[in-house]
């Protein structure tokens, strides 16, 4: 087995740089990014429970119809 080399310190320097502005620009990302899908959620609940109300009315008229003595 070959012994491991020496690796220069600028190549670690560049490593651990890149490391680091990589995580910071995914912190700077996600606190972009949070405040527009949390929005896209409250928006999305109440168009679910404006379409959940609309199939409830027509369930509800669909039996009134049904419901009839004339059977």
């Amino acid at each position: 087995m070959v012994p491991p080399v020496q690796v220069s310190p600028l190549i670690k320097l560049g490593r651990y740089s890149a490391l680091f502005l990589g995580v910071a620009y995914g912190a700077k990302r996600y606190s972009y990014l949070k405040p527009r899908a949390e929005e896209e959620r409250r928006v999305a609940a109440e168009e679910k429970k404006q379409q959940d109300e609309l199939k409830r009315r027509e369930r509800e008229l669909a039996e009134a119809r049904d419901d009839s003595i004339l059977k």
